[in-house]
């Protein structure tokens, strides 16, 4: 196990952490006490993706390797020993008496001079244990939000909507959408406030895993009162809009060219949608809408 639930006396309960496990944790910042607890309920990370995937694939349990596989495992290396070799078969809590009867037909044929198995469950209480209930596992899972980094790499893109010229900004953090702002040109403090709010939890909608993907699907085709021809398509509303930009960059591996490295120090307002504008290699520039006194 990676993260679990040891049971000691007087029905007291300690969540204990793989020690490699923990150090990849935190190296690469999924690290938290609720993410651990989510890890030890449900007994694998296989399908907890706000952990990376080549973690995932390194950090496998007993119980993410099927039955088969533990007895091939043990076959292999009773096929050069003259002792009985021991091994334990890790069953999940719904095995039938068929799967058993599989485990040990199997253990016969390959050569195994004995077999053990453990069903999880099958005692009361275990020194080792998870979440019985998958279901109850599911649910225990809270979405986890990563940690925003203090400085984050990312591009602007200009869209027409009919609420006036829309500014999406996207940041990236390993290579991924990371957040989204949405800024709309003079509309209104109304439109301006919704628009922020959409790129709110769009943001919080990518730190907690949820893929580009699924962002897109339920943005793209919401109609609004003013819709508008953009380079060829029809810009339904600002929610819209934005998962153009998203499925333009994301989904159809058109993709943006990363900006050179240097300082930047935030200034005054811009004079074209308001944002704070920033001073780079020597030049007066705004990330939202594009605005340059450089030309």
């Amino acid at each position: 196990a990676l993260s679990f639930t040891r049971n000691v006396m007087d029905n007291d309960k300690l969540i204990e952490v793989n020690p490699y496990f923990e150090k990849v944790a935190r190296q690469q910042g999924f690290y938290s006490k609720p993410m651990m607890d989510a890890v030890a309920k449900r007994g694998s990370i296989r399908d907890i993706h706000e952990i990376p995937e080549d973690v995932r694939k390194i950090f496998v349990t007993s119980h993410d390797v099927s039955p088969e596989w533990h007895v091939r495992m043990q076959a292999a290396f009773q096929k050069y020993t003259d002792n009985a070799v021991s091994k334990t078969v890790n069953l999940p809590h719904d095995a039938t008496v068929d799967d058993v009867r599989k485990v040990y037909e199997l253990a016969y044929d390959l050569g195994c001079k004995g077999v053990t198995i453990y069903r999880d469950g099958s005692k009361d209480n275990q020194v080792l244990s998870f979440s019985k209930k998958a279901k109850q596992a599911e649910g225990a899972l809270s979405p986890i939000v990563k940690e925003r980094p203090e400085t984050l790499p990312g591009f602007t893109t200009k869209i027409a909507t009919g609420m006036g010229r829309l500014y999406v900004t996207v940041t990236e953090h390993e290579g991924k959408p990371f957040e989204v702002f949405a800024t709309i040109g003079k509309s209104g403090k109304s439109t301006t406030a919704k628009t922020e709010a959409i790129g709110r939890l769009i943001s919080l909608a990518l730190r907690s895993g949820v893929k580009v993907e699924h962002i897109v699907e339920q943005l793209k085709g919401i109609s609004g009162e003013h819709p508008v021809f953009h380079e060829g398509g029809l810009v339904l509303s600002i929610p819209d809009a934005i998962a153009r930009v998203l499925e333009k960059i994301y989904m159809k591996g058109v993709g943006y060219k990363k900006p050179r490295h240097g300082h930047t120090l935030n200034g005054d307002a811009c004079p074209e949608c308001g944002q704070t504008i920033s001073f780079e290699e020597g030049c007066v520039t705004c990330h939202f809408c594009g605005y340059t006194q450089c030309g």
